[in-house]
C-alpha cells in the first residue's frame, strides 16, 4: 500500500468521490457509506458551507480514492466513507476530523460529532476510547430504512382539486423553496434566495425533474414535496427530501408523492428504495430499519 492524503477539490473530486461511493456500495447499504445521491444532495443544498469544502480529506492508494472524511452541511459534524479493505484508516480519519472538521458552540466551545454505523463495532469502540459520548437527542441519529420494490405500489388517490405532478410538468422555484421551508417547519422567509437556492438544488448531475414530485393545492401552491433519486449503477432509489406544509399534514400527500417517485424509479430498474428516517410515515409505507448511524459527540478543552 502507498497511502497518500490530500485535501478535497470540489472541481475535480466531486465526481471521483461519487464514483468511489458507487463502486463500494453493498446491498442494504452495508458498506455504511453515504449513498452516492446523498453526496450530490449535500452539494446541492443552499445551506452547505461551501467555504470549508477544502477541509474535506481524501486518502488514496496508488491514485485511487480509498477513504473520505467530510462534513455534510456545516463544520462540527463528520462522516467517514471507506473502501472495505481500508478500515484501518479510521483512527487517522477521526484524528483528521478532530483537527480540521470541528465546530464551535455559540459559547465558543469546540466539539465534533462523529456519525458511526451501529454495526461498525470497531469504529464504535474507537470513538468510545477517544472520549466520545452518544448524543442523547435521538433526532440527531441517522437511521437507514429500506423498501423492497418486488411488490405492487399503491396508485395515487387524490382529493378533488389537488394534483400530483413532477417538476418536469411544473417547476416554480419560489413555490418549491417555500414548500420546503414551511414543510421543514421554517418560520418567516427562507434564509436564502428562493430562485437561486432552487437552481442550485437542481444543478447536480443526478437530479431528475421527472422523479421529484409535488402536490399542488387548488390555489396553486405546492403543499408537499418528495424528492427521489435513481442510482443507475446499483439500481436503487434514494428519497430526499420529503416534507408537507403544516396546514396539509395527515392527509396522505407525502406518501402519495413518495410512492409515485419510487414507482418511477422501479420502472427504471430500481429494486429497493432507501430513506434516512424511521418516522411513522415510512413505517406505514413498509420501510424496514437496516441500521442506524449514531451521532457520537466530544467536547474539547
Amino acid at each position: 500500500m502507498s497511502i497518500k492524503f490530500r485535501k478535497y477539490d470540489v472541481a475535480t473530486d466531486f465526481k471521483l468521490v461519487g464514483d468511489f461511493l458507487n463502486e463500494n456500495y453493498q446491498p442494504d447499504n452495508r458498506d455504511g457509506n453515504f449513498p452516492q445521491p446523498a453526496w450530490e444532495y449535500m452539494h446541492s443544498h443552499p445551506m452547505l458551507d461551501e467555504t470549508s469544502l477544502d477541509r474535506i480529506g481524501i486518502w488514496e492508494d496508488a491514485g485511487k480514492i480509498v477513504a473520505v472524511a467530510h462534513y455534510e452541511s456545516t463544520l462540527g459534524e463528520s462522516f467517514y466513507e471507506t473502501h472495505p479493505k481500508y478500515a484501518q484508516l479510521k483512527p487517522e480519519m477521526l484524528a483528521y476530523a478532530e483537527k480540521y472538521l470541528y465546530g464551535k458552540t455559540p459559547e465558543g466551545k469546540t466539539y465534533l460529532k462523529a456519525f458511526v454505523s451501529d454495526f461498525d463495532k470497531e469504529f464504535v469502540k474507537l470513538v468510545k476510547s477517544q472520549g466520545y459520548k452518544m448524543e442523547t437527542d435521538h433526532r440527531l441519529h441517522r437511521p437507514v430504512t429500506k423498501l423492497e420494490l418486488n411488490q405492487s405500489l399503491p396508485p395515487a388517490s387524490l382529493p378533488d382539486g389537488f394534483a400530483l405532478k413532477s417538476l418536469e410538468g411544473e417547476n416554480d422555484p419560489a413555490k418549491i423553496e417555500l414548500a420546503l421551508w414551511r414543510g421543514f417547519d421554517g418560520t418567516g422567509k427562507p434564509p436564502w434566495d428562493l430562485i437561486e437556492g432552487n437552481k442550485k438544488k437542481q444543478s447536480v448531475p443526478s437530479f431528475r425533474k421527472d422523479l421529484n414530485m409535488i402536490m399542488v393545492a387548488p390555489d396553486g401552491n405546492y403543499v408537499a414535496y418528495a424528492g427521489t433519486w435513481f442510482e443507475s449503477v446499483n439500481k436503487y432509489a434514494y428519497i430526499e427530501p420529503v416534507c408537507t406544509d403544516p396546514d396539509y399534514r395527515r392527509r396522505g400527500f407525502a406518501s402519495t408523492a413518495i410512492f409515485e417517485g419510487v414507482r418511477r424509479c422501479k420502472e427504471l430498474g430500481a429494486t429497493v428504495a432507501y430513506v434516512g428516517s424511521t418516522q411513522p410515515l415510512y413505517q406505514s409505507m413498509g420501510f424496514k430499519l437496516l441500521f442506524t448511524n449514531h451521532c457520537w459527540i466530544k467536547y474539547f478543552d
